[in-house]
């Protein structure tokens, strides 16, 4: 195993970077996650771990071909963006975007921005087997944040990016009935609607859908709730769309 010893290690440097930069992210074609848990699930699922960081004293079974290295705990203090780390940061390469692939029963992730809300998400379409797809706006899937909150899903099942043009022209072709959430007088219940058979689009919690995705949908749906409580938060929502999906 290499010891690091200087705060002005390149590789330090980089994966400091790594973790705030995200056009730095997608230069390298990497990401970083932070924490022991998250290692054993990188290990067991993902092909693409390069380079382990390990805190003295912590011990992680790590693939012969990829890198490892050992740093003390003030080092590691200095490069974790966690406030208490938990002795293990790795790098791993960003998976190969491949075409867009959709099916009746998948989500559309419009400008969630929030990376607890969007890794929760993404551990619940995980959880359910539910096809996610990101537009713009969206926070980055493999921000350290969106990889924690995921609890290791994005391992398991990576989502897919594409532009809300490429969506919309996806559905046209393939006949995929596009839906959205929304709290309007002529939204569906969300009960009385064949999900299974829609991509449903769910926005941020301060906008709502887009205007672009909205006028395209040709179903507006709307989960009912108490008429005093004005929204759900949009993880909560997206999981309630993926469990009718489910049903």
């Amino acid at each position: 195993m290499e010891k690091i010893t200087s705060r002005q290690n390149k590789l330090l440097q980089h994966v400091k970077k790594l973790q705030t930069s995200r056009s730095y992210r997608y230069q390298w074609g990497q990401f970083v996650a932070d924490g022991t848990k998250l290692l054993q699930e990188a290990v067991r699922w993902y092909d693409g771990l390069e380079t382990v960081i390990l805190q003295e004293g912590i011990n992680a079974e790590v693939p012969e071909n990829v890198r490892c290295v050992e740093i003390s705990a003030d080092l590691m203090k200095a490069v974790s963006a966690m406030e208490a780390p938990q002795g293990a940061l790795f790098v791993c390469k960003m998976p190969e975007k491949k075409p867009l692939s959709l099916h009746g029963g998948c989500l559309i992730l419009d400008g969630i921005q929030d990376p607890g809300n969007l890794g929760t998400i993404l551990r619940t379409a995980d959880a359910l087997e539910i096809p996610v797809v990101l537009t713009e706006g969206c926070a980055d899937p493999y921000g350290e944040k969106t990889v924690r909150a995921s609890m290791g899903a994005v391992f398991r099942t990576q989502p897919q990016q594409a532009t809300r043009a490429e969506v919309l022209a996806y559905c046209r072709e393939h006949q995929i009935p596009l839906a959205v959430t929304a709290l309007s007088d002529i939204a569906k219940d969300i009960r009385d609607a064949d999900v299974g058979a829609m991509a449903v689009v769910i926005g941020s919690e301060g906008r709502g859908v887009c205007e672009e995705l909205m006028n395209a949908a040709g179903h507006q749906l709307i989960i009912p709730m108490n008429a005093r409580c004005e929204s759900l938060n949009a993880a909560v929502a997206a999981t309630i769309v993926m469990w009718q999906m489910k049903r």
